[in-house]
């Protein structure tokens, strides 16, 4: 169904709000669960350290980044054809292929010496890129996706130290070796990961009214794709160019945290792993969710940009604090990340789902969230191997704080001029 006139009152569903209740909850369930479980397969070999163990002029941990990154890269680029124009049918089937090739490479990766299986992680890349897209397939264009969006994208600041927590735990508890952690690790979420997936299969699609109110998703082959870069070419631009800064500082701060809290001084690290993203999750989770409450597609796009100046500021301030001695580096980790999280999760929640519904333009996230991420973790790569090569004397403590203060920048300058865009593109689309 197209999109409603807008002199016409829309007319909501017969149905109980208990039935939207009941439907919110359980898509925001499968969506987290089945988010959460994929960072199992993604993040554990993050808590190990892999001391002594080097190559090409790169410490092994190093190494194995880099090889995932590169891996997950290819896989944004991958998914910008393969998400867009993947069809509901496809999507489950998708899901599980991709997951098994995924623990495949950690059985793998366990199985040959090092550094010969830093190679695997490029193969554990390579499938889990676009898992995301094809999740978030499930739950766009509604009128919760704010919601189910948020609950997803809490998983992304939960899970990433619940897992490396995991880690250090089969590590320290269990005595399992660091080359065989991430299996061991990955294999105690297939049965939570098996649940998610069965729940978004039951997940049904969204109503004409969900497509009233946001615009109907649609699978975008090659031309509908350049059609929408021909008519926001300099939007596209500014918008993944800001989202890259979030990807980089994003990616230090999660690869390095283990050393960050060792650098800090801080002891018990599985549990500062864990602990310290919960309270950034529970705002962030609190803001984002608090866009489902602007009915106007129109206000809620442009807050996205009013959020991403206002975070670019207080990620600069903090750091400014930090490096002056006052502000603890608790404090730091926790008001950086919220600064970082809070737009980043933006992106994937409600700055492409409003884009897409004030424009009325038939499309879907995955495209634009897969040309981002593709620009995103190349930047990460690049940044990754300069620290390595071109700056090994700095301390991962002094390039956070270099990172946050250029990425805090970029956020503000850019946040204004995507934000004069867009009101500029507005203004063209109404004059029509």
């Amino acid at each position: 169904m197209e999109n409603h006139n807008p002199k016409e009152p829309l007319t909501p569903p017969a149905d109980s709000r208990s039935n939207n209740l009941r439907f919110a909850i359980f898509a925001a369930v499968a969506a987290f669960v089945t988010y959460l479980s994929m960072y199992a397969f993604r993040k554990p070999f993050a808590a190990a350290t892999f001391e002594g163990l080097g190559l090409w002029g790169l410490d092994y941990k190093t190494l194995l980044i880099i090889m995932q990154l590169v891996g997950y890269t290819l896989s944004k680029y991958i998914g910008i054809k393969v998400v867009a124009e993947l069809r509901p049918a496809r999507r489950i089937a998708t899901l599980l292929w991709l997951m098994g090739t995924a623990w495949a490479s950690l059985l793998l990766f366990g199985l040959l010496p090092a550094p010969l299986n830093a190679v695997l992680m490029l193969l554990n890349g390579l499938p889990l890129g676009m898992i995301w897209g094809i999740v978030f397939s499930f739950i766009e264009g509604r009128r919760f996706t704010e919601l189910l969006g948020a609950a997803m994208a809490s998983s992304f600041i939960v899970s990433s130290g619940l897992v490396k927590a995991v880690g250090r735990w089969v590590i320290e508890s269990w005595g399992v070796s660091e080359h065989w952690m991430p299996l061991v690790t990955a294999s105690l979420f297939v049965p939570l990961l098996l649940l998610g997936i069965g729940m978004l299969k039951n997940i049904a699609p969204p109503t004409p009214y969900d497509e009233q109110l946001r615009t109907a998703r649609v699978p975008m082959d090659a031309s509908a794709r350049r059609g929408f870069l021909a008519r926001f070419a300099p939007g596209v631009l500014l918008t993944v160019l800001i989202y890259v800064g979030l990807t980089i500082f994003r990616d230090l701060r999660d690869n390095f945290s283990v050393e960050f809290w060792q650098d800090a001084g801080y002891g018990k690290v599985p549990q500062l792993l864990a602990l310290s993203e919960l309270p950034i999750a529970f705002g962030v989770l609190i803001c984002i969710g608090a866009m489902f409450t602007i009915s106007n597609n129109r206000t809620a796009f442009f807050a996205n940009f009013v959020i991403i100046v206002a975070c670019g500021l207080l990620l600069v301030a903090a750091t400014l604090l930090f490096k002056a001695h006052t502000m603890s580096a608790l404090w730091w980790m926790l008001v950086a990340g919220f600064a970082m999280y809070l737009p980043y999760i933006a992106y994937h929640t409600f700055l492409f789902e409003r884009w897409i519904a004030h424009f009325k333009q038939r499309s879907n996230i995955g495209f634009l969230m897969y040309v981002a991420d593709a620009a995103g973790y190349l930047g990460s790569t690049g940044v990754l191997l300069y620290k390595n090569f071109g700056w090994p004397s700095q301390s991962w403590t002094g390039f956070f704080e270099i990172s946050a203060l250029a990425v805090g920048g970029l956020m503000i300058v850019l946040g204004g001029f995507a934000w004069l865009y867009f009101k500029r593109k507005t203004a063209g689309a109404s004059a029509v």
